[in-house]
């Protein structure tokens, strides 16, 4: 079985082959009416089938199959342009016709992807191609398959290059360099005096000195004052960096898309690269994520691998087709976050009575951190309330899109109303705007 799947399976045929043989067909159908002529299309025969047993002696026992090989990152970046090289070498002491096909994953939706390249004798060429991906996840390439003519290009054999591997795909750790100097924008580099607040103390010790005229005496250590027989205070470092946690709704209205991608997506790309920048300024950075039940908790840290942890459990983030649970998400925080921290809310609220079905909760964990809700505008909204409406069915649609416009800028006004920060932005603006409004909030000193 292997012979004959060497030998005969791997054989087509290519459309040259099927061009000679119909000029064939077509000749003795003319000398059929004009038999002098008989001769030539048995010489043309002959030479067809001669040419056909040098073309197969090219391709199956003299020839080798080419080296192929797929290059590319071990991970791929959500809604980024990933790079894909094919390295091609021509093994053989001749020219080569190949078609090249790369068994794409399922998740692209490509059947047609083919490439046609002329290799001379020993030539290496890379193909290089790009591929974007729009959901998280593992996608699973195949083999790759290359068809090989001659010069001749009669007949075709075909190669299977193995070449299966699964690539993870992860949220946009591209964006990471692209808004990396942003956070460097608001960095003071002018000398002088420079106004500085101290966030309070922290829970960590560093020594036990004298006391003198205005150390706070809660800080007194009893102990130390016993043995010295002077008054000793306990010194801690000053604390100079705030605790911000990304909190990610995953409920039914994070599943809409822009752009091929989700809410959702838009929500995890902006956290990630929002995280990057809090690292930089030194802030502990946590996550949460929720919907109708708790999902992952990450706790506040500032340490370099915090970032990794942050990609590693926005990975496989999936969005719930329930309506999210603010009560649960409350007592979550109230439970695990003891310290006064910003709380960055990505969330969407598609009208006022959505938003006050939640109010309450959002006020009661505003009583105690600062937050920030970031949720998005309907950019189709926006197009339909723009158009010309030129009969009564456009005029309506117009209405409906304007009046669901105008209950989002409500929102934003009631949750001033209650001293709750928030941003409306649309998808393609969320990073921006989000990283915009944390820097703001890092110069004025309110974290």
């Amino acid at each position: 079985m292997r012979i004959i799947k060497k030998y005969i399976g791997d054989l087509y045929l290519a459309t040259r082959f099927y061009v000679v043989v119909g000029i064939c067909i077509l000749l003795f159908v003319i000398t059929f009416f004009y038999t002098p002529l008989f001769i030539v299309p048995k010489i043309l025969s002959f030479v067809i089938v001669m040419l056909l047993m040098i073309d197969y002696l090219f391709l199956f026992i003299i020839g080798k199959a080419p080296q192929v090989k797929r290059l590319m990152a071990e991970r791929f970046s959500n809604s980024d342009e990933n790079k894909v090289t094919i390295q091609v070498t021509n093994t053989m002491p001749f020219e080569l016709y190949l078609e090249i096909i790369d068994e794409l994953p399922v998740q692209f939706q490509k059947r047609d992807w083919v490439i046609y390249q002329h290799q001379k004798a020993r030539q290496q060429k890379n193909i290089v191609y790009t591929l974007k991906p729009t959901e998280r996840g593992e996608y699973e390439f195949g083999n790759i398959i290359v068809y090989v003519c001659s010069m001749l290009s009669l007949l075709k054999r075909r190669h299977d290059i193995e070449a299966t591997v699964m690539v993870p795909v992860y949220p946009s750790f591209m964006q990471l360099r692209k808004y990396e100097l942003l956070s460097k924008t608001t960095i003071q580099s002018e000398h002088g005096n420079k106004r500085m607040r101290k966030m309070g103390h922290s829970m960590e010790f560093e020594q036990i000195k004298e006391y003198v005229r205005g150390d706070d005496i809660r800080t007194i250590n009893w102990k130390a004052t016993a043995r010295k027989s002077l008054l000793m205070v306990n010194n801690y470092t000053d604390e100079k960096s705030q605790q911000v946690y990304c909190l990610i709704d995953k409920g039914r209205l994070m599943k809409m898309p822009f752009n091929n991608l989700t809410l959702l997506d838009y929500a995890i790309n902006s956290t990630l690269v929002l995280s990057n920048v809090c690292l930089q300024k030194q802030d502990k950075v946590g996550l949460i994520t929720f919907s109708n039940k708790m999902g992952t908790l990450l706790a506040a840290d500032r340490k370099p691998i915090q970032r990794a942890n942050i990609l590693q459990l926005l990975y496989n983030q999936e969005t719930a087709y329930l309506e999210s649970d603010y009560e649960m998400l409350y007592l979550q925080v109230r439970n695990r976050i003891k310290q006064r921290s910003l709380l960055i809310l990505f969330a969407n609220f598609e009208s006022l009575s959505g938003l006050k079905r939640q109010l309450n909760y959002l006020r009661s964990i505003a009583r105690h951190h600062l937050l920030m809700i970031v949720f998005f505008e309907n950019t189709e909204l926006q197009q339909l309330s723009s158009i010309n409406a030129t009969n009564v069915e456009e005029v309506y649609v117009k209405t409906i899109a304007e009046k669901f416009a105008f209950e989002k800028r409500l929102i934003v006004k009631e949750l001033s109303k209650h001293g709750i920060l928030s941003i409306l932005t649309s998808p393609e603006n969320l990073t921006v705007n989000t990283i915009n409004k944390y820097l703001e909030l890092k110069a004025r000193q309110a974290i």
